[in-house]
């Protein structure tokens, strides 16, 4: 698993919104991934669903950043 905080929620995205994302720039793509890292600390609904899966408490928090549109944060 990579460390590098873009790959890992490249990693969590779909394949269609992974493919997507990949395409934007760097400095966006850094942004996306930080709101990412801020939604997984701050919600606790995530941390029960991490508990049981990890991978799926990753991938729903990258859709909810996806959905707000979370750049220039």
């Amino acid at each position: 698993m990579s460390m590098d905080p873009v790959g890992r929620f490249l990693t969590a995205l779909d394949p269609d919104h992974r493919e997507a994302v990949s395409t934007k720039p760097r400095e966006e793509q850094e942004q996306l991934a930080a709101a990412w890292e801020r939604e997984l600390e701050s919600d606790t609904e995530l941390d029960s669903l991490d508990e049981l899966s990890p991978a799926a408490a990753e991938a729903e928090a990258a859709r909810r950043v996806l959905a707000r549109g979370d750049v220039l944060e």
